[in-house]
């Protein structure tokens, strides 16, 4: 038996190829020893050429996003605060018994406006009272629909109301954001559960940047929202606020925005624009509504700083957008008095405003960072004393192009006055806290 390994060609195809090799040959004997040169030059590129091509249509697809200069964090400051209002700090001996916030509250005939009353050293004993009594007094009304939009959430008697809710026909639906779905603290699981158990739908955000809002509609009528998210230590441990203003038309545009999350599944930046009603009228007082990431809602921010003569107060979590802050110090070097708190997070990296306002040592520009142990979560501006920029709104470029956010815009001097007592509190701490933080 033949061992001849049977290459599948007939004898035909080997004589072919035999051909085909001798005149290969004889063509190369012809050539020039410099042309030869040439031709493997021109093979050896074309080889290279090929496999450049190869390796890089075998690469992972960049998304087509444009590299952001001097990239900030983005969901971290948020999610350190909700860790750090669950923490316990112990106090440092001796310590004084410190009220850091105003815990006032003001009302009108379409609102009803309420602040947190942090203390310090903190006592469990009196973590009641707080404005998870407001929200579950409103929740409570609700007859037919009751829309949550909660980025932080552990609220036993909210995650009861909800659940109260459902259980005597009203429509519940929540969003939040998945780092809390899935948060593991026994809190945030239990309020969970309870949803779960009454069968109310929630809908998680499912990526990267945050859903940040925190806001309740009660049978398209009224609408809850601030810088407070549901949680103990929001309500009892941070300085928060929290507005339920009654309005059919500011209704509507948080149920149109709840819906683009809930229902359409779509988030940050790819939600559709705009609400029925960005700029209102309510009980004669001029209110403006935007919705981050699609209304552009820093460029609002600066078109109210811009208008500026007198004032500007502000007490901000997180002051990173350049755009913002120019505004305010360029409004303090045209003589406007400018007076700002910063939670103390974050406010010493590269990234904020503080280190630039802080630098400028001017006499109208003073700025500092808070006094509460815990976080100073508020996200407001004060202009003149009369208009007020609030919501779940950080003055921070992922706020604007990336998270799920809210903002009003109110020219309403007694709601002014309301704010300007809390930022009074919060700043008398930040002069002389009871402890410094780390």
């Amino acid at each position: 038996m033949s061992r001849r390994k049977n290459t599948g060609l007939s004898k035909q195809d080997r004589e072919m190829m035999g051909a085909g090799a001798k005149i290969a040959a004889g063509f190369w004997a012809r050539l020039s020893w410099t042309f030869r040169l040439v031709l493997v030059g021109v093979i050896f590129a074309l080889i290279l050429i090929a496999g450049a091509i190869y390796l890089y249509s075998t690469q992972p697809k960049a998304a087509n996003n444009p590299t952001p200069v001097a990239a900030q964090p983005t969901t971290s400051d948020e999610g350190q605060a909700g860790a750090i209002s669950r923490e316990e700090i112990t106090p440092v001996p001796g310590a004084a018994d410190t009220n850091m916030g105003s815990g006032a509250a003001a009302t009108s005939d379409w609102y009803e406006l309420h602040f947190t009353s942090p203390e310090y050293p903190t006592n469990k004993a009196n973590y009641k009272g707080g404005l998870d009594t407001y929200l579950v007094n409103l929740m409570n009304k609700a007859t037919k629909t009751l829309d949550v939009a909660d980025y932080d959430f552990d609220l036993t008697d909210v995650a009861n109301a909800m659940a109260a809710a459902r259980n005597r026909g009203v429509t519940v639906r929540m969003v939040t954001d998945t780092d809390t779905y899935t948060n593991k603290d026994t809190s945030v699981q239990a309020a969970f559960t309870t949803l779960k158990n009454a069968k109310i739908p929630i809908v998680e955000d499912n990526r990267g940047p945050i859903m940040h809002n925190k806001f309740t509609v009660v049978d398209g009528q009224y609408v809850e929202t601030g810088s407070w998210n549901y949680t103990v230590g929001d309500t009892y441990r941070l300085n928060n606020n929290m507005i339920i203003i009654h309005d059919v038309k500011l209704a509507q545009n948080y149920t149109t925005e709840f819906e683009k999350m809930f229902v359409q599944k779509t988030f940050g930046p790819n939600k559709a624009k705009g609400v029925p009603n960005p700029v209102l009228t309510i009980s004669g007082v001029r209110v403006q509504n935007y919705f981050a990431a699609e209304d552009g809602v820093s460029k609002h921010v600066v078109d109210e700083l811009n208008k500026a003569t007198k004032s500007i107060y502000f007490m901000a979590f997180s002051f990173t957008a350049e755009n913002i802050g120019d505004a305010v110090i360029n409004k303090a070097k045209a003589g406007v008095t400018v007076g700002g708190v910063f939670e103390t997070t974050g406010s010493n990296t590269q990234y904020s405003e503080y280190g630039k306002m802080s630098a400028l040592k001017m006499p109208n520009l003073q700025v500092y960072t808070d006094g509460n142990p815990y976080v100073m979560h508020h996200k407001v501006f004060i202009i003149d004393e009369k208009t007020v920029i609030f919501g779940s709104f950080n003055f921070s470029d992922n706020a604007d192009t990336a998270n799920d956010e809210n903002l009003l815009i109110a020219d309403d001097p007694a709601m002014a006055k309301a704010f300007k007592q809390e930022y009074d509190r919060v700043l008398a701490v930040a002069q002389n806290p009871p402890t410094r933080k780390k």
